[in-house]
Protein backbone atom coordinates (compact mmCIF):
# COMPACT_ATOMS: atom_id res chain seq x y z
CA UNK A 1 0.00 0.00 0.00
CA UNK A 2 1.12 3.52 -0.75
CA UNK A 3 1.14 6.24 1.83
CA UNK A 4 -1.55 8.91 1.52
CA UNK A 5 -0.70 12.31 0.05
CA UNK A 6 -0.91 14.69 2.98
CA UNK A 7 -0.84 18.46 3.24
CA UNK A 8 2.76 18.41 4.42
CA UNK A 9 3.90 16.43 1.38
CA UNK A 10 2.04 18.78 -1.00
CA UNK A 11 3.61 21.79 0.75
CA UNK A 12 7.09 20.24 0.50
CA UNK A 13 6.57 19.50 -3.22
CA UNK A 14 5.30 23.07 -3.90
CA UNK A 15 8.19 24.67 -1.98
CA UNK A 16 10.69 22.42 -3.79
CA UNK A 17 9.28 23.32 -7.23
CA UNK A 18 9.16 27.05 -6.54
CA UNK A 19 12.64 26.89 -4.99
CA UNK A 20 14.00 25.24 -8.13
CA UNK A 21 12.44 27.92 -10.37
CA UNK A 22 13.74 30.75 -8.17
CA UNK A 23 17.24 29.20 -8.12
CA UNK A 24 17.26 28.91 -11.94
CA UNK A 25 16.08 32.51 -12.32
CA UNK A 26 18.71 33.82 -9.91
CA UNK A 27 21.43 31.87 -11.73
CA UNK A 28 20.36 33.38 -15.07
CA UNK A 29 20.11 36.87 -13.53
CA UNK A 30 23.62 36.84 -12.09
CA UNK A 31 25.05 35.28 -15.24
CA UNK A 32 23.47 37.96 -17.46
CA UNK A 33 24.39 40.94 -15.32
CA UNK A 34 27.91 39.64 -14.78
CA UNK A 35 28.77 39.42 -18.49
CA UNK A 36 27.01 42.42 -20.05
CA UNK A 37 28.17 45.85 -18.92
CA UNK A 38 24.84 47.37 -19.94
CA UNK A 39 26.43 50.72 -20.70
CA UNK A 40 26.58 51.77 -24.33
CA UNK A 41 26.71 55.53 -23.73
CA UNK A 42 26.94 57.43 -20.47
CA UNK A 43 23.85 59.54 -21.14
CA UNK A 44 21.48 58.26 -23.83
CA UNK A 45 19.47 61.50 -23.95
CA UNK A 46 22.55 63.60 -24.71
CA UNK A 47 23.75 61.05 -27.27
CA UNK A 48 20.36 61.09 -29.00
CA UNK A 49 20.57 64.85 -29.47
CA UNK A 50 23.54 64.41 -31.81
CA UNK A 51 22.56 61.15 -33.49
CA UNK A 52 20.54 62.56 -36.42
CA UNK A 53 23.08 65.28 -37.20
CA UNK A 54 25.94 62.77 -37.18
CA UNK A 55 23.98 60.31 -39.35
CA UNK A 56 23.15 63.01 -41.91
CA UNK A 57 26.78 64.18 -42.03
CA UNK A 58 27.95 60.60 -42.56
CA UNK A 59 25.41 60.06 -45.35
CA UNK A 60 26.51 63.31 -47.01
CA UNK A 61 30.05 61.90 -47.25
CA UNK A 62 28.75 59.12 -49.47
CA UNK A 63 31.33 56.67 -48.18
CA UNK A 64 30.81 52.94 -48.16
CA UNK A 65 32.84 50.40 -46.29
CA UNK A 66 33.35 46.70 -46.00
CA UNK A 67 34.88 44.59 -43.26
CA UNK A 68 36.06 41.05 -44.04
CA UNK A 69 37.89 38.48 -41.91
CA UNK A 70 39.45 35.53 -43.75
CA UNK A 71 40.59 33.63 -40.67
CA UNK A 72 43.95 35.37 -40.45
CA UNK A 73 43.51 38.95 -41.62
CA UNK A 74 40.85 41.56 -40.97
CA UNK A 75 40.48 43.84 -44.00
CA UNK A 76 38.65 47.15 -44.20
CA UNK A 77 37.96 48.99 -47.43
CA UNK A 78 36.51 52.49 -47.62
CA UNK A 79 35.27 53.98 -50.89
CA UNK A 80 33.53 57.21 -51.83
CA UNK A 81 30.31 57.51 -53.86
CA UNK A 82 32.33 57.17 -57.09
CA UNK A 83 33.94 53.92 -55.92
CA UNK A 84 37.35 55.51 -55.35
CA UNK A 85 39.42 54.48 -52.35
CA UNK A 86 39.20 56.76 -49.33
CA UNK A 87 42.19 57.25 -47.01
CA UNK A 88 41.00 59.02 -43.84
CA UNK A 89 43.56 60.80 -41.63
CA UNK A 90 42.92 58.29 -38.85
CA UNK A 91 41.18 54.91 -38.66
CA UNK A 92 40.57 53.10 -35.38
CA UNK A 93 39.24 49.55 -35.26
CA UNK A 94 37.92 47.79 -32.16
CA UNK A 95 37.09 44.07 -32.15
CA UNK A 96 35.16 42.44 -29.32
CA UNK A 97 32.28 40.23 -28.36
CA UNK A 98 28.76 41.65 -28.76
CA UNK A 99 27.73 41.06 -25.16
CA UNK A 100 30.80 42.06 -23.17
CA UNK A 101 33.65 44.50 -23.37
CA UNK A 102 36.05 42.17 -21.53
CA UNK A 103 37.61 40.92 -24.81
CA UNK A 104 37.64 44.27 -26.64
CA UNK A 105 40.91 45.13 -28.34
CA UNK A 106 42.05 47.94 -30.58
CA UNK A 107 43.85 46.76 -33.70
CA UNK A 108 46.92 48.27 -35.29
CA UNK A 109 46.27 48.62 -39.01
CA UNK A 110 48.54 48.59 -42.03
CA UNK A 111 47.41 50.47 -45.14
CA UNK A 112 48.24 48.59 -48.34
CA UNK A 113 46.85 49.93 -51.63
CA UNK A 114 43.90 51.58 -49.89
CA UNK A 115 43.04 48.48 -47.87
CA UNK A 116 43.52 48.57 -44.13
CA UNK A 117 44.69 45.24 -42.74
CA UNK A 118 45.44 43.76 -39.35
CA UNK A 119 46.54 40.24 -38.47
CA UNK A 120 44.07 38.99 -35.89
CA UNK A 121 43.11 35.51 -34.76
CA UNK A 122 39.51 35.31 -33.58
CA UNK A 123 38.17 32.46 -31.48
CA UNK A 124 35.03 30.73 -32.72
CA UNK A 125 31.76 32.64 -32.35
CA UNK A 126 30.30 36.07 -32.87
CA UNK A 127 32.47 39.19 -32.97
CA UNK A 128 31.55 42.87 -33.15
CA UNK A 129 33.82 45.04 -35.31
CA UNK A 130 33.63 48.82 -35.20
CA UNK A 131 35.77 51.05 -37.42
CA UNK A 132 35.89 54.81 -36.85
CA UNK A 133 37.49 57.15 -39.35
CA UNK A 134 38.19 60.69 -38.30
CA UNK A 135 38.58 63.74 -40.45
CA UNK A 136 36.37 66.73 -41.23
CA UNK A 137 33.41 64.39 -40.74
CA UNK A 138 33.52 61.23 -38.64
CA UNK A 139 32.60 57.96 -40.33
CA UNK A 140 31.56 54.86 -38.39
CA UNK A 141 31.25 51.35 -39.79
CA UNK A 142 29.98 48.42 -37.72
CA UNK A 143 29.46 44.77 -38.51
CA UNK A 144 29.10 41.41 -36.80
CA UNK A 145 31.38 38.57 -37.86
CA UNK A 146 30.75 34.87 -37.31
CA UNK A 147 33.99 32.91 -37.11
CA UNK A 148 34.74 29.23 -37.00
CA UNK A 149 38.06 29.95 -35.29
CA UNK A 150 41.69 29.93 -36.26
Amino acid sequence: MSKPLTGRKVLAIAIGCFGLVVAANLTMLFSATGTFPGLVVKNSYVASQHFNAEAEAQQALGWKGSIVHDGEWLEIRLTDRDGLTVAPPSLTVVVGRPTTDAQDRTLELMAVDGVYRAAVALAPGRWRVEARATGATAFKLQTTLHTKGT
